[in-house]
């Protein structure tokens, strides 16, 4: 068995990733451009938390309620389809200390809420001006 930490983990994965990139879109990639993200431990000093599997019937009210037992909720955000109004399924909480987000994710990520399981992870930070593209691997 193979255990691979830190720089060495990240360098491993990169060059991979790169190579099936690569090979899909027969082109050549360095792991060097690729970054890394976790949603496993907060980016430095986060206290937003991206949740997913949001029933249609949630409103910013309820999961405001839902989220608040574990500290100040600064803000609630949840996306709706432009045309037709309704829920995409997913929103945004916001706390007032990453603390209180690490505490909301860890005891809530999985619960469900309104009858729909919730997938939470820590926000990401959003890339304004450059395409993010996410290649489809095929199965091998």
């Amino acid at each position: 068995m193979l255990f691979i930490f830190g720089e060495e983990m990240k360098n491993s994965v990169g060059r991979f990733i790169a190579g099936r990139v690569s090979t899909i879109l027969d082109n050549s990639i360095s792991p060097s451009t690729l970054r890394f993200y976790s949603s496993h431990s907060p980016p430095s000093s986060s206290s937003k938390l991206f949740v997913a599997g949001l029933s249609w019937s949630v409103d910013e009210k309820s999961l405001k309620d839902a989220f608040s037992s574990f500290g100040n909720v600064s803000e609630v955000r949840i996306m709706y389809d432009k045309e037709t109004g309704r829920s995409r399924g997913f929103g945004f909480v916001h706390f007032s200390n990453e603390n209180e987000a690490m505490s909301a994710k860890d005891a809530m990520d999985g619960k469900a809420l309104l009858g729909r399981p919730l997938r939470i992870s820590f926000a990401l930070e959003k890339v304004r001006g450059v395409p993010v593209i996410v290649p489809r691997l095929p199965h091998t």
